[in-house]
């Protein structure tokens, strides 16, 4: 499986939860998440960004750093290589 995969498979996902899923392009930030995935108010889901990966491949150091001082900042950030990742981001809906 590859990570465009897994790309999809969050996006059909978080789209049927009526939330969105956009591409970010970070300037002069290396190692940032990819993605931001975003669902409606009501349903207590804080804006989360995400790194995708293919199955079993793990991010890059510059990107842990950049994750951690994220978190440290207060954003919600995380790693997703599989389906059963994306169903476990959305399942605490």
């Amino acid at each position: 499986m590859r990570e465009s995969t897994v790309e999809q498979y969050l996006k059909t996902q978080t789209e049927a939860r009526k939330g969105e899923v956009r591409k970010v392009v970070w300037q002069g930030r290396r190692g940032a998440p990819d993605r931001l995935v975003m669902l409606p108010v009501t349903t207590g889901f804080p804006p989360t960004f995400v790194e995708l990966k293919a199955p079993g491949k793990s991010p890059r150091i510059a990107q842990e750093r950049e994750f951690l001082k994220m978190r440290s900042l207060g954003c919600r950030v995380v790693v997703i290589d599989s389906f059963e990742g994306v169903d476990k981001l959305l399942e605490g809906i």
